[in-house]
């Protein structure tokens, strides 16, 4: 199977590649394609696993105390059983976007090397490449791509404990929390290109300060997705391939063009490649 390159869709370098661009180019690579629904399919079970017992684990914990509402007798007995009711509804929407983030970076993190396989097969295909032997699967590239996973999945732990303290601040607070998750939503997927480059951190989160509204526009709609209780596990799941495959390309043609550029020898020429 070669990889051919469509002159008649050539891409300008630095544009910005739609959703649909990306989703139309994933459709066309039954590879990419195939990868995606076994990623897809591991990302739902670890997630919908990791879900469940974190759940179980904080329901466990606060049960004693929103087992028994108190009594509403009285003006002081009636504001304390809103309050309680109050509570126990927040209780409820916060432990569960908490509980599915947690789960969500340990299937994010465990399946990291699948994910970052299919970016650097999206990105082969996108420039018209073969996939070269020795960019297969290998126990260095797995553990390599397993670090990498976990590091940022780390990083989310530290962005979901700032998420909770800056809800706290009125008025702002929910729309900076939106904000924090939109970034973080984006390093996710950027993380996969910028890996193979051996980027650090701090370059990832550079690359992204600098081009802020790419930034926004790579995640704003995960972030979205992932706000919605119990529904997110499912389309995480189904969208993730897609959003990989679209950080991929929008990275490819902004920069990592460039940068096989600059290798002597090579011209790269971004297109829709084929299978």
């Amino acid at each position: 199977m070669t990889a051919t390159t469509s002159q008649d869709c050539l891409p300008e370098p630095g544009r910005w590649l739609t959703l649909g661009f990306s989703l139309r180019f994933l459709s066309r690579n039954f590879s990419l394609l195939g990868l995606s629904l076994l990623l897809m399919c591991g990302t739902a079970l670890l997630t919908w696993l990791g879900y469940l017992v974190t759940i179980h684990f904080a329901d466990g914990f606060t049960a004693h105390f929103f087992q028994q509402a108190p009594e509403a007798a009285g003006i002081i007995g009636w504001l304390k059983f809103k309050g309680w009711s109050l509570l126990k509804l927040l209780f409820f929407v916060i432990s569960r976007v908490i509980a599915f983030y947690l789960a969500f970076l340990l299937a994010y993190s465990l399946t990291s090397p699948g994910y970052s396989f299919l970016s650097l097969a999206a990105e082969k295909r996108f420039l018209g490449k073969e996939l070269a032997e020795d960019e297969g699967f290998s126990w260095a590239v797995l553990v390599r791509d397993l670090i990498e996973g976990c590091k940022i999945g780390l990083f989310g732990l530290l962005v979901t404990l700032a998420a909770l303290c800056i809800s706290l601040v009125p008025l702002l607070g929910s729309g900076l929390v939106v904000l924090l998750y939109i970034f973080y939503s984006a390093l996710m997927f950027i993380d996969y290109p910028t890996s193979r480059l051996h980027w650090s951190l701090g370059r990832k989160l550079g690359w992204l300060r600098q081009r802020w509204l790419k930034a926004l526009r790579l995640g704003w709609l995960p972030a979205l997705v992932s706000m919605v209780p119990v529904v997110n596990i499912f389309f995480m799941a189904f969208l993730f391939p897609l959003f990989t495959v679209h950080a991929t390309l929008n990275f490819v043609n902004e920069t990592a063009v460039e940068l096989h550029s600059e290798t002597p020898g090579s011209e790269v020429q971004p297109g829709v490649a084929g299978d």
